[in-house]
């Protein structure tokens, strides 16, 4: 018997995260591991009038290309997947691994040569999506490998996994809807401000915002969701920023990053554990030392650290700080190959101030600010 909540998960991408319409091509991204889900998609989609187009990846590719290819292999793009993102009105993205740390043994140079080559397809899909030519989201399958990242069984990963997207309630969408409004007017409210400033242990960080968009998460990209993001003033940012969590990016691990900015750009990068990964990350392109992005976490419902990015950056009482790549509609205007979300708890001995107001404790903003 199929899970309700699996079922429910497909009904909340298809009908409220992508607003499947009919004659819409519609592309499914995703691994065997996630073939109960794909089924409720591709039924779903089916059932609005849509034309699915099925894309399955196998574990083990990637890291085959990246082992054994050559530089030329590890640069070419394939073109069909240029005409995926051309043609499609809509993308649904399931991750679902069976081994998050199968790139662990890759040399850091070659992967970012293969992020560099795939830029111009990364910078067109976000130009779709940001003119409305193509209804995107991202969202995750609950995996063996991913439970065993969070430290959890996965009876209670799949928990987890499902509270974390609204999905254990009545009416999931009703959820996200209020979630949006209170997001709404958090994003109005900070779109007016000048400067942030975050003060934690370990942590002093100054950005200007003047002039960015702030933009609010209800669903509708990510699932689950639940952030408000702005494109930091490129040469804006100053001071040092611990992060609390370990970071994942290209199947690997790096643990206690801590970063100073001058002028915008790191300037002095440690980490107790993958700082030759870290170093290799930054050098990968110009933009690669700056700040694409700055984010507050406001998912209530995520409230543990389960090494999933998807999840770990919209953890209620969290900020994060993404390295590299700008998204246009912030305000933005950083380019790299690189995005790499970072997480910092501010749940206890933290401020937040905007113009020099304090305006966020220990996790949560003051009330009655907007």
């Amino acid at each position: 018997m199929a899970d309700s909540r699996l079922e429910g998960l497909a009904e909340v991408l298809v009908n409220y995260s992508t607003g499947v319409e009919p004659g819409d091509i519609v592309l499914l991204e995703t691994t065997p591991l996630a073939a109960p889900l794909l089924r409720e998609l591709h039924r779903r989609v089916v059932g609005a009038g849509g034309h699915p187009h099925v894309r399955i990846g196998l574990d083990g590719a990637a890291e085959a290309l990246l082992s054994q290819g050559s530089d030329e292999q590890i640069q070419w793009v394939n073109p069909m997947r240029t005409e995926d993102f051309e043609r499609a009105d809509v993308r649904i993205a399931i991750e679902a691994s069976s081994n998050t740390r199968e790139l662990t043994g890759i040399d850091p140079a070659r992967q970012a040569r293969y992020s560099v080559a795939r830029e111009s397809l990364r910078e067109r899909y976000l130009e779709r999506s940001r003119n409305g030519e193509l209804r995107s989201v991202v969202s995750a399958y609950p995996t063996t490998a991913s439970a065993q990242d969070a430290e959890m069984s996965l009876d209670d990963y799949e928990d987890f996994v499902y509270r974390a997207g609204f999905l254990d309630r009545d009416d999931p969408v009703a959820s996200w809807q209020e979630l949006g409004e209170r997001l709404d007017r958090l994003s109005a409210w900070l779109s007016e401000r000048v400067e942030i400033r975050v003060v934690t242990e370990g942590t002093d960080l100054t950005l200007g915002v003047a002039g960015r968009t702030w933009i609010p998460c209800d669903g509708m990209e990510n699932f689950p969701d639940g952030e408000v993001f702005t494109g930091p003033e490129e040469s804006s940012v100053e001071g040092w920023i611990s992060f609390t969590y370990p970071a994942t990016f290209g199947g690997r691990i790096v643990r206690g990053i801590v970063l100073r900015f001058e002028g915008g750009e790191v300037v002095e990068a440690h980490a107790d554990d993958g700082e030759p990964f870290l170093r290799e990350m930054l050098a990968m392109d110009d933009g690669a030392r700056r700040a694409g992005e700055f984010a507050f976490g406001m998912n209530e419902a995520i409230r543990e650290f389960t090494g999933h990015t998807l999840y770990d950056e919209k953890i209620g009482g969290t900020v994060h700080l993404a390295l590299g790549m700008s998204y246009p509609e912030s305000g933005g205007l950083n380019r790299s190959a690189l995005h790499w979300d970072l997480v910092c708890d501010l749940r206890s001995g933290s401020e937040v101030y905007a113009d020099g107001e304090l305006v966020y404790r220990n996790g949560e903003f003051l009330p009655d600010l907007f």
